[in-house]
């Protein structure tokens, strides 16, 4: 039998070593967050393989907790875990809910490793807080690029009122004038809505006036959400004039299984051709590894933040290896070069100085329908290096 570890101790690590992973089980991003969970179990099952396999004495145990998509749950579990002297944590997901936790964390010490967490905001240098994606300047500048190349030059632009949302709507914003194009109507919501329906008309207002001033090819909405675009769209979707320019998302709606449920969202998010980014890990046999374990468990592909959320797992337990102690300001210190030497589900990770992924090309994603099911389905790539699209 194990002997159980007590979390703080400085000396070699044996017995269980807990961590724990803040995920969103309900609320906006459910889905995501049921997708990243199994893929950290599937993770702790292969730690702990290897760990046998090493003749380790440590075993890692994970508890889960559900943050509801909110932030201040997030940080109320988060005060939990911490009180019970753990302090490897994997998540939250959303900015919002890390922004929410990291000055606890960084006064006790409790590393955050976010796998999907994007706002510059929260980009900054010797704190607690890891990021396994590519942040929001990336995005903005991808997404501005898809939209001009797409022949899009007037945006009517509509997202979740948090940091998440904000950051995104002004990255893409300035990098979209840049490129000569001009956000012409901006609306921001309370993420806490349930319904919207004054948002809908003044979106549909927006669009109509512009379609007559400039043509519906040359109009967009892009639509910066989580999983209540679903609620949204079934507003929207009673307007003809919006059914006649192309709509674009974000890493927020990727891959989201929600806008699958009803037959009439998901025709709405094809006929629009919603086309949403993410992150683009790299195929490899670790990336199907996670892949065919979630598909077996759930009966879905998951979306990118899956595989970053495996991969927070091995970096945690490597770390730890290496200074052989549950001491978390000295994981802090190695973990950077740690990962640098890490190829894993997504590929290899390269931290930039504020711990965040350093760089990433974008996969592209429309929802289609094939043999009467829809679907989500690969329409791109954006590369960040050239800074141009590859349509498929």
């Amino acid at each position: 039998m194990i002997s159980p570890a007590i979390p703080g101790a400085k000396s070699g690590l044996s017995g269980t070593v807990e961590i724990a992973a803040l995920l969103p089980l309900s609320g906006d991003l459910a889905t995501y967050g049921q997708n990243d969970k199994t893929a950290i179990e599937a993770a702790v099952e292969d730690v702990n393989f290897f760990l046998e396999r090493a003749g380790a004495k440590w075993r890692l145990k994970l508890t889960v907790e559900d943050t509801e998509t909110k932030p201040d749950v997030a940080l109320s579990k988060l005060q939990s875990i911490g009180a019970r002297g753990i302090k490897f944590v994997i998540g939250p997901m959303a900015s919002a809910g890390v922004s929410q936790c990291k000055g606890y964390a960084d006064s006790n010490k409790i590393i955050i490793i976010s796998p999907s967490s994007t706002s510059p905001a929260l980009s900054i240098p010797g704190d607690y807080i890891f990021r396994f994606c590519p942040t929001d300047l990336i995005q903005g500048r991808a997404m501005a690029r898809v939209m001009y190349e797409d022949g899009v030059r007037y945006v009517v632009a509509v997202w979740r009122g948090d940091s998440w949302g904000d950051g995104l709507e002004a990255s893409i914003k300035a990098r979209f004038e840049e490129l000569g194009g001009q956000v012409i109507k901006e609306v921001r919501y309370d993420p806490h809505a349930t319904e919207f329906s004054a948002e809908a008309s003044a979106i549909n207002d927006a669009v109509s006036s512009a379609i007559s001033q400039y043509g519906a090819d040359k109009v967009g909405v892009l639509v910066i959400s989580f999983e209540e675009s679903a609620i949204l769209f079934t507003s929207l979707k009673e307007y003809p004039d919006i059914l006649k320019v192309k709509f674009y998302g974000s890493d927020g709606t990727a891959k989201s299984s929600k806008l699958l449920e009803d037959p009439s969202v998901a025709e709405f998010s094809m006929k629009t051709r919603f086309l949403n980014p993410i992150f683009a890990p790299t195929k490899s046999e670790k990336y199907l590894r996670v892949l065919n374990y979630v598909k077996d468990k759930l009966g879905r592909e998951p979306e990118s933040y899956a595989y970053t959320a495996y991969d927070a797992v091995w970096a945690i337990a490597y770390s730890l290896m290496v200074v052989d102690s549950y001491d978390s300001e000295a994981v802090k210190n190695v973990l950077p070069d740690v990962v640098r030497s890490l190829f894993g589900a997504s590929g290899w990770i390269m931290l930039d100085e504020n711990g965040d992924r350093a760089a990433a090309d974008y996969e592209l994603w429309v929802i289609t329908k094939e043999g009467g099911k829809y679907v989500w389905t690969w329409a791109g790539t954006y590369n960040q290096a050239t800074d141009s699209v590859t349509w498929r």
